[in-house]
């Protein structure tokens, strides 16, 4: 149990804190490359001296609390339109894969001036022969930023509250809270929501910092001057002159301490909510009772700007001429697949993932099994959650620094290791709940006919958790897909992957291209997932109790 903790925290732990102590430490100026290693409070100084600082902490806040806020209430009404009806939240699955850079790339291409809405509408409905002078992608507000966060927030938030849901009596909940005159809208708002929401704190906490910190959306979405503060420090990071690293490094460490706040922030909402909560019930109002159309209009919205994206994507890459307001190209080749270089990135992308889910599998498998042994949960929580929690462009720099003091340069090796951090906090999470759920009669009864831990390991519970491990797998690969600073600064430029090739398009000029990049990034979670449901189901295929990696 020693050893497996040594390990964890030497390949997971180890590399975050080095990373976030170098970042931290380059902010008050200590260089000792460049020969500076007197600390101050310069680089802070410069930082928020720079032009346009505090409209992007505006931004930075109106984006990632607006985000996080707008995609938790919509969660609400849409998980309670879902709760009754499994099968339509498998839907949400497909949606989850897509990584964050694709799906802004589509949204862009769908609303954007000049987008594939504006040339449905055009000129029948509009009048416009040429594209309107509006700003819808990099509004100064961040809205159209707001908006793509929602898309993928709004599904995990939905997906977690119904996990949550599933583990207490809702359906009991609900037709006692119907009996007693309650509305079904205000039972689930008022008695079930709220109990279910203490599960669902680290997951929003997770959103809310991905939302305050990402970086590929904000460079696709959000405005570009000045930009949010995340991307602030990325240019600042890439500038030519070294000594720029520490106003990066300082700016850093403020949007660690924003992350904080509004963390603290949402806290003493959280509070005041649950007493406006408590005063509603004590009114005792019923309301009337009527039928949930907001989760279905949340689905239906929904549902169309990801497939309406997705078909954006699709036009593009097939387009061969596409003049405006023409609804449709005027023809449709594949002609730009076959020119087009992708297949590079694509085979990197899918390499980083095989390498990256596999390690993550092992460790978390190591950590779980000897859990097992020792009958004691290993005290290494923190591991799962501070990659997630911690800014990654707060820590990835650092880290690429530390790297190389460790003699290990700029290239797949390093942004191996930097994707690892973020895959095993998810596949470890997919995976903990089956294995601890797995019922040890089946261990004892191997036991009892003499087989030893490792074959009661590899003859028993690996079987009968492959459908857990398949499906953690599928979940590895499209979180390492999605990975865009984990490819860049670790990489040095050098690692040409899907999601760094996408968002360097994406605002260029060849929108064919930056489409087939992206409908890449996003094919290979789904064939990941849908090898996930394929390959238990194969291999169980005469073990109907098995079927699907139920154990």
């Amino acid at each position: 149990m020693r050893l497996a903790g040594a390990i964890l925290t030497l390949v997971i732990g180890a590399p975050v804190l080095l990373g976030a102590a170098l970042t931290l430490a380059t902010g008050f100026g200590w260089q000792p490359g460049l020969g500076r290693v007197a600390l101050g409070w310069e680089g802070f100084t410069e930082a928020l001296a720079a032009p346009g600082i505090l409209t992007s902490l505006r931004l930075t806040l109106v984006t990632g609390l607006g985000a996080a806020l707008m995609s938790l209430a919509a969660s609400i009404p849409l998980a309670r339109w879902l709760v009754t009806r499994q099968s339509a939240s498998r839907w949400l699955t497909p949606l989850l894969a897509v990584p964050h850079a694709a799906l802004a790339i589509g949204l862009a291409f769908l609303i954007a001036p000049s987008g594939w809405a504006a040339r449905l509408i055009s000129p029948w409905a509009t009048g416009w022969e040429l594209p309107p002078q509006i700003v819808t992608v990099g509004d100064p507000w961040g809205l159209s930023l707001i908006l793509g966060l929602m898309l993928k927030e709004v599904p995990f938030l939905t997906l977690m509250t119904l996990v949550a849901a599933a583990q207490r009596p809702v359906a009991a909940q609900m037709a006692a809270g119907r009996a007693l005159g309650y509305a079904p809208g205000r039972v689930w708002v008022r008695i079930v929501w709220p109990q279910l929401y203490p599960a669902l704190r680290l997951p929003v906490l997770i959103v809310l910092a991905f939302s305050l910190s990402v970086v590929d959306m904000a460079l696709i979405l959000g405005p570009s001057n000045p930009p949010t503060l995340a991307v602030r420090i990325l240019r600042l990071y890439g500038a030519p002159d070294p000594a720029q690293a520490v106003p990066a490094s300082a700016l850093a460490v403020i949007l660690l301490v924003v992350m904080g706040a509004s963390a603290a922030l949402w806290m003493v909402g959280e509070r005041a909510v649950a007493r406006l909560g408590k005063a509603l019930i004590r009114i005792g109002q019923r309301g009337a009772s009527r039928r949930n159309w907001s989760g279905a209009g949340l689905i239906g919205a929904g549902g169309t700007l990801a497939l309406g994206s997705l078909g954006a994507l699709i036009l593009w890459s097939l387009a061969s001429f596409w003049r405006f307001p023409d609804a449709l190209p005027a023809d449709l080749t594949l002609k730009r697949w076959a020119s087009a270089d992708w297949a590079g990135p694509a085979l990197t992308s899918l390499t980083l993932a095989l390498v990256s889910t596999a390690l993550a599998l092992i460790l978390a498998m190591l950590w779980l099994e000897s859990e097992d042994r020792s009958g004691k949960r290993l005290p290494l929580g923190a591991l799962i959650v501070l990659p997630l929690l911690l800014p990654q462009i707060g820590f990835l720099q650092g880290l690429t620094t530390g790297f190389l003091w460790l003699g290990l340069p700029p290239g797949v090796v390093a942004v191996t290791w930097a994707e690892l951090l973020f895959v095993f906090p998810y596949v470890m999470i997919a995976l903990a709940g089956p294995w601890r759920a797995l019922d040890p009669a089946h261990l004892a009864s191997a036991a009892s006919l003499g087989a030893g831990p490792t074959r009661r390991l590899l003859r028993i519970k690996l079987p009968m958790l492959l459908g857990p491990i398949c499906a953690a797998a599928a979940i590895g690969v499209a979180v390492s897909v999605a990975q865009y600073l984990a490819v860049l600064l670790p990489g040095a430029g050098r690692v040409q992957a899907l999601a760094t090739e996408a968002v360097a398009l994406a605002s260029g000029a060849d929108r064919r291209l930056a489409a087939i990049l992206a409908l890449m990034q996003a094919a290979l979670p789904w064939v990941g997932f849908a090898l996930a449901l394929a390959v238990p189901a194969w291999w169980h295929r005469n073990r109907r109790g098995l079927r699907g990696g139920v154990a």
